[in-house]
């Protein structure tokens, strides 16, 4: 491996190392269509309002399922996020507007958590608990399909700032 020695800023910067094949499967796309996102979390809030009407544990499983498709993938694994990529913005909205990978995928993660709460609690019998769960989940998944307000990008930018999270994941966020 070459070191490349930079005049500029007087840093000795290191190519990265090829990706893996397990690296390639479960890499998240970096940056993303703000406008997909807004699309997918469309698509949540119909499935998420079903379950809520429903009370099923196997509508929360879905949930939850869809939501881990997208943390390990983003929209490649995801029936929502491939219909969204693929179909939504490039057909109805027409739009694009390009912003980070990492806080979208940190986001899919904590809705992977209210998910998965809500799939264990209705697996537990506590149906109403299981439905407000999945009503918080609705309701940030309204702030970014209508406003394009990331609840969890925000936080994801928090915990940068704090230093929970490297900077180095995502310069843009630790501004």
């Amino acid at each position: 491996m070459t070191n490349v020695f930079s005049q500029v800023d007087n840093t000795i910067s290191v190519p990265a190392a090829p990706a893996s094949a397990w690296q390639r499967a479960f890499a998240f796309p970096d940056p993303v269509n703000d406008y997909a996102a807004r699309s997918t979390a469309g698509l949540v809030i119909v499935l998420a309002a079903a379950a809520i009407a429903v009370n099923q544990w196997w509508l929360y499983a879905i949930l939850a399922t869809g939501f881990a498709l997208r943390v390990a993938g983003g929209p490649r694994y995801s029936p929502f996020g491939r219909l969204a990529v693929h179909v939504i913005v490039p057909q109805v909205v027409r739009r694009e507007k390009i912003v980070a990978g990492p806080p979208k995928r940190f986001a899919q993660a904590v809705g992977l958590a209210f998910s998965g709460t809500a799939l264990v609690l209705s697996l537990l019998g506590y149906g109403l608990a299981a439905q407000i769960v999945v009503g918080a989940l609705i309701g940030a998944a309204f702030l970014e399909f209508a406003f394009g307000f990331c609840l969890g990008c925000v936080a994801y930018g928090y915990l940068q700032r704090w230093g929970v999270v490297s900077p180095d994941t995502c310069v843009d966020c630790a501004l």
